[in-house]
Order: C-alpha cells, then structure tokens, then sequence
C-alpha cells in the first residue's frame, strides 16, 4: 500500500506477515473455500475478455477475510463448504456493486481505485450474480468440463433428484393430529424399530428413524409432568431417553423440548445453555419453508449438505423445525399452558428460546438479563424474524404473556390486542388473556 509522505518519499505499508498469520489459522473449509474462488476466477470470470483482470486472488482472499470475521467459526465445516462460497460470492458483489473493496487492515483504504469503477463493473457484477443463481450445480459444470462428466463431482442430476426427495418428504412429515393414548404411540415406536431393522432402502430407513424421533417427542409429552420431586430412577431414564432420541427430528426443536425439561425441573441453567445452543442455529440459510421448486431455500439446502450424507443427518444441519407442543403437554411451562388447553401450538425456535430465557432469568432474580431476553423477544416479534405470517399471532400473544409476568400489564393487554388482529390464523388463547386482564 504505497504513499508519498510530506518530504517526496515514497514508502509503503505491508500486511504480509499478518496475512500469512491468519491464512496458516484457516481450517480445512476455509482453505478449499478460498480454492473454490481461486477456480472461479480462472475459469469463469477472467474468460470473459470485457472483465479480464480486474479481480485479483487478492480481492478474494479479502472477501474471506471479512466473512470469517463476521461469521460463527462453526459455519466454515466441509458440508457447508458452498454456503461459505456463497457468502464470499455475496461479499463481492456488494464491493463490486458500489465499486468499494475495503482493505481488510485499512478499511478506508478502497482496493478497487484504478480498476473497477461504474464504467466497467456491470459485465463483472452480471457474471458474478450468473454464478450466484446457478446455485452449487452451474458451478460445478462450469468449473469441470462436458469430458469430465464421469467425474463423481458431476452428479448433478443425482443431487437433484436427492433434493427433491427430501423436499417432497418434508413437505408430508408432520403429524397433525397425533394419537394422545401412550400406549398406542409405544406400539407406534416397537413397529418402527422392526422396520428399521428390516429396510434395506436407505431413504426409507432415514425416514423410519425420523418417525421414530417424531414419536418420542409426543410419548415424552405424554409421560407425567416432569417436576423436581419426581426422583424415580426409571422415570427419569425414560424422559431421557425420547428426548435424546426427539432431537433427531432436525437442528433445533428436539433440543428445546429438552430445554422446557430442564425449566420445569427448575435446572435454570443448562435451560439458558440449552437455548443458547438453539439460537446459535437459527439463521435464515437452514429456514425450510417453502414449496416451489426453484425457491432459493432449495439452492441453500444443496449448499448446505450433500447427498451422501444420511436424511437425518441433512436434516440436523439444515432444516429448523418449530417446537411443538402438543395438547395439554405436560413440557411446556406453566406459564403457557393456557396455549394447549384445547390443542397442540407450534413456536418458532427463537421465539420460543427468548421466552424460556426470560422464565429462566426471572425465576433466577436476574433482572438484567430478564429485561434483556425480553427486549430480545420483543425485537424478534417486531421484524417477524424466522416467524411465518400463520405463527404471528401465537409469537405475539407469548410475548405479551412474558410482559404480564414482568407486570408490565397495558403492554400485554396491547399485544394480545395486536395478536386477535394478525390476518392469519389468530391464537387461541389471545382472547381469553386479553379477557382476564379487563377482570
């Protein structure tokens, strides 16, 4: 980085050292995530003559600099390997789209001066953004030629066909009106476990294990409510047991149910761990909620993971699933269960980990923390964050429960309000909250 100081000379700033240093800490992902953009370069955008040269490897080792800085270390793992791609992609053509790459040390300092400026970057932004929407199957057709096809890599069709699979699976997974009699769904677990045992398919046998999860989220729900005088061994073996086996059924909802478990045995804190754990895994690129084919969560899910890896194993790393609690479940906390007195509710994980923590905080007397989970809960409902327009009103009617505990009442009165007029499915107990609050 040269400059000319005040008696002529030039001299020049030199980050080298400090870039070795922090290139040697990248982990296996990041380096082939750098690979990955090196190739890139050469084979797609420096082909085009109109926009030859004007990115450098420097530019890209740039761009994973600032998104290793701005995300989790947890997102740079093998099965992610074109999620972090994408993010580097994403991170260019934002520079490349104002015509501003910050250096990585100087920040103010523009890299792009002298040769991306807006007479010469929408070629480049076009060819960055047809690499984007391709998704992960362009990129390796571009990247490994017709006479590689045999290549393992180009298996396209296969990866697809993979993807719509397990779409057309987790549009028909959910259980609407699962059966309440425990011994029904302990016969529903012993014909699972035979047919695991006997399948030879390896897609049936995935979605075998993930009814058996399913199941025991409802049998642990149907078990006697979890409390702290409830010391049998064998009881407590038992909730273990399916709730261990229910967090199978994606990346977060098994896991809050073992959070209400530990709220409701007044284990406040591996609650508050627990939660946390939950919303370091609520991001939108592992949302699955939709049903056309050429959605963009489709082309995340293939970033995502990969088709050699089991179902359940696609499922935990990519899909979030709503906690559901079911009638009159005997997990969810006593502060909710007016929620399930007349049927089951789903929750959106964050809406859900940010009630549990202010419970938990305001059970432990930390104030602080109480107002500040609240707070959390309350921005989260406002921007609809992860939250579908058809569980708007459930998240609206919690956070106004949450706002009656702290005794914050015209607050609460004002949410159940705002909950009775969402223009979707209205909750069911909003009205009945909103009532008692006027007696």
């Amino acid at each position: 980085m040269p400059a000319i100081s005040d008696d002529g000379s030039l001299w020049r700033l030199s980050f080298s050292v400090q870039e070795k240093i922090l290139v040697h800490s990248f982990n296996f992902t990041q380096l082939l995530c750098y690979g990955l953009l090196k190739l890139s370069l050469k084979h797609i955008v420096n082909t085009n003559h109109d926009v030859k040269e004007l990115l450098c490897s420097y530019f890209l080792k740039t761009a994973l600099f600032w998104v290793s800085e701005e995300q989790d270390i947890n997102i740079f793992q093998l099965p992610k390997l074109f999620y972090c791609f994408s993010l580097c992609l994403n991170k260019l053509i934002s520079w490349v789209n104002i015509c501003n790459c910050p250096n990585y040390f100087i920040p103010e300092n523009n890299m792009f001066l002298g040769k991306i400026n807006e007479s010469n970057n929408m070629i480049l932004l076009g060819i960055l953004e047809s690499i984007q929407s391709e998704g992960i199957g362009g990129l390796i057709m571009r990247l490994f030629p017709a006479e590689n096809e045999n290549h393992s890599l180009l298996s396209t069709n296969i990866g697809s066909s993979s993807t719509m699979l397990d779409f057309l699976f987790y549009r028909i997974i959910h259980i609407d009106q699962p059966e309440r009699h425990i011994l029904a769904n302990f016969k529903k677990l012993a014909f699972t476990e035979s047919l695991i045992k006997s399948e030879s398919s390896t897609f049936i046998f995935d979605v075998c294990k993930f009814n058996h999860a399913q199941i025991s989220q409802i049998i642990a729900q149907l078990l006697p409510p979890p409390n702290t005088k409830n010391t049998r061994y064998n009881i407590r073996k038992c909730y273990h047991k399916h709730l261990q086996c229910g967090t199978r059924t994606d990346a977060v909802s098994g896991w809050l149910l073992y959070a209400s478990f530990y709220y409701l045995t007044e284990q406040f804190h591996i609650a508050l761990r627990l939660t946390d754990f939950v919303l370091s895994r609520c991001s939108p690129d592992m949302v699955f909620k939709c049903d056309e084919p050429s959605c963009r969560h489709r082309i995340m899910y293939r970033q995502n993971v990969h088709s050699s890896i089991s179902l359940n194993k696609r499922m935990k790393m990519a899909i979030i699933g709503n906690v559901r609690y079911y009638e009159n479940s005997s997990f969810i906390p006593e502060e909710l269960q007016l929620e399930v007195e007349k049927g089951s509710i789903h929750i959106p994980p964050v809406i859900m980990s940010y009630c549990l923590r202010y419970l938990c905080y305001h059970h432990l007397g930390d104030i602080f923390n109480r107002q500040k989970s609240l707070r959390d809960l309350f921005s989260t409902v406002k921007r609809k964050y992860l939250i579908e327009i058809s569980e708007l009103s459930d998240s609206i009617t919690i956070l106004g429960v949450c706002y009656e505990i702290s005794g914050a009442k015209d607050r609460a009165y004002q949410c159940y309000e705002e909950a009775l007029q969402v223009d979707d499915k209205i909750s069911r107990s909003a009205k009945i909250r909103k009532s008692k609050l006027l007696l």
